[in-house]
C-alpha cells in the first residue's frame, strides 16, 4: 500500500524470485555466466550453490526468460526429498510426459525417445533442478543416468543443480565422484559486498519509479547491510518493513535510527527467524544497556507495544479504506461542484 503513497509502479522489496529485477553484482553476473557457457556447452552439468535467500533462483529465471524456445526446450524441478523413482517420474511430469501408471523401463523409454525427438528438431533440452541439496544419492545418480543419453555423439540432456551450501558437501563425497566428472563448471554465490548493497537497494527501488521519495539517509546502506549479511532476501524484507513504517508514519526520509527500529521489531517478532545480525553501536532504547528498574521496564515495554499497535491499527486503517475504494469506486468519486 504504500507503492501509492510514494507514487511508484509496483512493490520494490517483493520476496518471491522476480527476473525483472535481477540485479548484476559480480557474483550474480559471474554465475549467470556459467550458466551461460554451460548452455553454450550443451552437455553435462553446472552446479549453482549460494545461501538462502542469495538470489540464485532470480538468476536462473532470467536466464530461462532469455532463452530461444525455438531451440531449447527447458524444464525446471524444485526438489523436496525426492528419491530415485520420483526423480524419474518429475523429470517426466517436467517435459510433459505421462508417468502416472507406467513402470520405470518404460519411462526411461519414453524419457529417451523424446529427447531423441527433441534433437531431431534440433532442439536441446535442458533441465534445472532447484534445491538440489535435498536430493538423495540415488535420485542423483538417476540424473547421472539420464545424463548418458546420446544420439550419436551428441548429448541429449543437460542438467543445471541449483542448491544451498550443502550441495556442495554432497557433491565433495566420494559417492559422487561419477558425477563431478560430468560437472563442466560450479559456482558459489557469495552475498552482496557494502557498495553492491546500496545499488541493489536503489536499483530495485529506480525500476519502480522511484524519485528519492523516501530518502534513504546515506548511513543507512552500510547499516543495513551489516544487518543483513548482504544476503538479497533478507535485504528485501527489511527494506520492504523500513518502507512501511515510513508510509504509516508519513514520512518521507528513512534515517539510521529507523534502520535500528525496524531490525530490532523484526527481532521481537520473529526470534531467530529473521536472520538479522546484530549491530554493536545499536541506539537501543533508553533503558536496554542499563537494567532499568522494574517499573520503568514495564514502561518501556507498554511504550513499545502502544507504538506497534499504533502502527497496525494505521496499516488496516488503511486497507480498509483501500478495499473500500476498490469495492465502491463510484463512491470515492469527487461529486460535482
Amino acid at each position: 500500500m504504500y507503492e501509492t503513497f510514494y507514487a511508484l509502479s509496483g512493490k520494490p522489496f517483493q520476496l518471491n524470485p522476480d527476473p525483472s529485477f535481477f540485479f548484476g553484482s559480480r557474483g550474480h553476473n559471474r554465475a549467470y555466466a556459467y550458466l551461460q557457457y554451460g548452455l553454450y556447452q550443451g552437455e553435462g552439468f553446472i552446479v549453482i550453490t549460494g545461501e538462502v535467500g542469495a538470489g540464485k533462483t532470480t538468476i536462473v529465471r532470467s536466464l530461462l526468460e532469455h532463452l530461444d524456445r525455438t531451440k531449447v526446450v527447458a524444464a525446471q524441478i524444485v526438489s523436496t526429498q525426492l528419491d530415485a523413482d520420483d526423480m524419474l517420474r518429475a523429470v517426466g511430469v517436467a517435459f510433459g510426459l505421462p508417468v502416472r501408471t507406467v513402470s520405470k523401463a518404460v519411462l526411461l523409454g519414453s524419457i529417451e525417445a523424446f529427447l531423441c525427438h527433441m534433437a531431431a528438431e534440433n532442439k536441446r533440452a535442458l533441465l534445472v533442478v532447484d534445491e538440489a541439496q535435498n536430493l538423495s544419492h540415488r535420485a542423483v545418480e538417476e540424473l547421472r543416468m539420464l545424463s548418458n543419453f546420446q544420439l550419436g555423439d551428441q548429448a541429449l540432456l543437460q542438467s543445471f543443480l541449483v542448491g544451498q551450501p550443502e550441495l556442495r558437501s554432497m557433491m565433495q563425497s566420494v559417492r559422487m565422484q561419477q558425477l563431478r566428472q560430468r560437472v563442466i563448471a560450479s559456482y558459489h554465490l557469495g552475498p552482496l559486498d557494502a557498495p553492491e548493497v546500496q545499488a541493489y537497494i536503489e536499483h530495485r527501488l529506480h525500476h519502480v519509479g522511484w524519485n528519492n521519495d523516501p530518502a534513504f539517509n546515506a548511513a543507512c546502506y552500510p547499516l543495513i547491510h551489516t544487518l543483513s549479511g548482504g544476503i538479497p532476501r533478507r535485504i528485501n524484507a527489511l527494506c520492504n518493513r523500513l518502507m512501511l513504517a515510513a508510509f504509516l508514519g508519513e514520512k518521507h526520509a528513512i534515517e539510521p535510527s529507523d534502520v535500528h527500529a525496524i531490525a530490532r521489531e523484526m527481532r521481537e517478532e520473529l526470534g531467530g527467524d529473521v536472520q538479522l545480525a546484530a549491530v554493536p553501536n545499536d541506539p537501543a532504547p533508553e533503558g536496554l544497556h542499563q537494567k532499568p528498574p522494574p517499573a520503568m521496564a514495564d514502561r518501556n515495554q507498554m511504550r513499545r507495544l502502544e507504538e506497534r499497535v499504533e502502527r497496525v491499527e494505521r496499516t488496516l486503517g488503511a486497507t480498509v479504506d483501500l478495499l473500500h475504494q476498490l469495492l465502491h469506486p463510484e463512491k470515492s468519486k469527487p461529486g460535482p461542484p
